[in-house]
């Protein structure tokens, strides 16, 4: 990109992203309104994790991949919510000491270091429910198949054959060495199987015929390997007050990364071959698509 591109590009993601972030710090807002009974220690540890910080980039997917379809966008918000109600249980499950024991997550106290480990574990669970109340209620969605197809299409990529499973393999990374293949396989399940529900979640509101979602397909399997790529730069090179999280322990645990695999500047160039390529599989679409494009170049120059 052009130095005046990347600033359109960056601007253009900026904007969305802190109105995308502002509704969905208000849903959760009237979502968790703590109550006065013995709970209220559950729903302040779910506030905790799920309102303020994080760039909110899985919400902005949904949103950019609405603008294909007019899709409504109070339907893309609560996708949004829903999709974050997994991706926040999920930060809140990986930072207890079981898993990777962190105790700084979006520049604040994780949620077992702020309240306790059984708290945490009950607001990772709550949160992982929350997510398919969302998808199945019909403000989501008037069409009840729809509803019914992200339920499904969320249960897959949050499982084994998604980010859980991606998440055992990265637990496994620990005690044995892994090839780029294997780091690649990791990571499309990991962080990529979410990032691709984002862009699936709309074709699904716009019941797009499985055979016209391939470019969408290529378009999200790129980005979320760009994405890991730069989180892996980060971890490198980053800064840890912009990141928000402790950096350097992919190394410290003697894991595989793409940057260890590649080295640093074969990874950057391969981050932004892997943008070049998302984008590309938009050419079937105009202007409708610039937020998605705008997204891919965003994601391999955030935090740097």
């Amino acid at each position: 990109m052009t130095g005046q591109a990347d600033a359109s590009a960056t601007a253009l993601v900026t904007m969305r992203a802190s109105r995308v972030a502002r509704d969905i710090d208000a849903a959760f807002d009237r979502l968790l309104a703590i109550p006065a009974d013995p709970r209220h220690r559950l729903y302040e540890a779910m506030r905790h994790a799920a309102i303020g910080g994080g760039k909110r980039l899985r919400p902005l997917l949904v949103q950019a991949a609405s603008d294909l379809f007019n899709i409504s966008r109070d339907s893309a918000l609560r996708v949004g919510v829903a999709i974050e109600c997994i991706h926040v249980y999920s930060l809140i499950h990986d930072d207890l000491p079981a898993m990777d024991d962190d105790d700084l997550r979006r520049g604040k106290p994780t949620v077992h270091k702020a309240f306790d480990e059984a708290t945490a574990i009950l607001a990772g669970d709550c949160l992982h429910d929350l997510a398919f109340e969302v998808l199945a209620d019909e403000e989501t969605h008037p069409d009840p198949f729809v509803r019914v197809e992200l339920v499904k299409a969320l249960a897959i990529a949050s499982g084994p054959a998604g980010m859980a499973g991606g998440q055992m393999m990265d637990l496994e990374a620990e005690r044995t060495r892994f090839d780029l293949a294997t780091v690649t396989r990791l990571q499309n399940l990991k962080t990529g199987a979410l990032i691709a529900f984002c862009v699936e979640a709309a074709a699904i509101m716009a019941r797009l015929p499985h055979d016209a979602r391939t470019g969408l397909h290529g378009y999200a399997r790129d980005i979320g390997l760009a994405f890991q790529i730069a989180d892996d730069l980060m971890d490198v090179e980053g800064d840890a007050a912009l990141a928000g999280k402790a950096l350097g322990k992919d190394a410290a645990a003697g894991k595989e990364t793409f940057v260890s695999l590649l080295g640093v500047e074969r990874a950057r160039a391969q981050a932004h071959l892997l943008v070049t390529q998302a984008k590309a599989h938009l050419h079937g679409y105009g202007a409708e698509a610039d937020l998605l494009r705008a997204i891919a170049d965003y994601i391999v120059e955030r935090d740097r």
